[in-house]
């Protein structure tokens, strides 16, 4: 970290990986700008900052309007000025239910938060990066190892996550002319309550039911912040941290 202030963004942060991230960006030396739909939980991250910690910034928002998130960007323009590093974080799932009977209602859902949010947090980025001075920042996506092995009953997670890492890719190109690094990070088994229910048995590709390991959500966190911290002239494209011994790699 040098002398000039940086600013980060993180999406997703009243729980698990957000939160924990958005802390460790603090100690970091990081200003913060915490986005997520549930204000009190923001608050109470934003409390586990601490005022001695450096800016913080808390808006609610639905990210999947574009009106709302354009207005996210325009307060975070508004207070620092600038935004250096952007986490695009949040992210739902949908039941998981046969493939025939998920409604279109609960496909749109995970559409709008994974896939468009995501896009629409990205191009207010790219706008606002490519006009501040000094010009440029980072952009980290957090995708899942579902994208490309998923799990039983789970289209609309795995379809958009697989999205996800398009669009990353392509923004990793077109942002290169004008010092937009882009990245993902894959995880695989953070303990967040989105994954508690792994503690006692989740269903597996050939249909039985297994417990699953998973690992401190501060790893996350800290690898996060390392690719935060890079100069822009280097960027790690892709990322996976997981349990070590989940069922992910070979056949178990």
């Amino acid at each position: 970290m040098n002398s000039v202030e940086k600013v980060a963004m993180v999406t997703g942060t009243g729980s698990g990986v957000g939160r924990a991230t958005a802390v460790a960006l603090a100690g970091a030396g990081f200003s913060l700008v915490l986005v997520g739909r549930r204000l009190e939980a923001l608050e109470q991250t934003a409390s586990l900052i601490g005022a001695d910690g450096p800016g913080t910034l808390v808006v609610s928002a639905d990210l999947g309007d574009p009106a709302a998130v354009h207005d996210v960007f325009a307060q975070t323009e508004a207070r620092f000025g600038r935004l250096d590093v952007l986490f695009n974080n949040a992210g739902i799932g949908a039941p998981g239910i046969p493939f025939e009977d998920l409604t279109y209602e609960q496909w749109k859902a995970v559409v709008d938060v994974n896939l468009t949010g995501v896009f629409l947090c990205m191009q207010q980025a790219f706008r606002l990066m490519k006009i501040q001075t000094p010009r440029g920042g980072r952009i980290i996506n957090n995708g899942s190892i579902s994208a490309t092995t998923p799990r039983p009953n789970s289209a609309p997670y795995t379809a958009t996550k697989h999205a996800v890492t398009g669009l990353t890719k392509s923004a990793a190109l077109d942002g290169r002319p004008f010092d937009i690094a882009c990245g993902q990070i894959d995880i695989g088994n953070a303990a967040t309550p989105m994954t508690a229910r792994m503690a006692t048995g989740v269903l597996q590709a050939d249909g039985s039911m297994a417990a699953e390991p998973r690992i401190d959500v501060n790893h996350i966190a800290q690898a996060v912040v390392y690719m935060a911290s890079l100069p822009l002239d280097a960027n790690v494209l892709t990322m996976t941290v997981m349990a070590t011994k989940m069922p992910f790699v070979g056949r178990g």
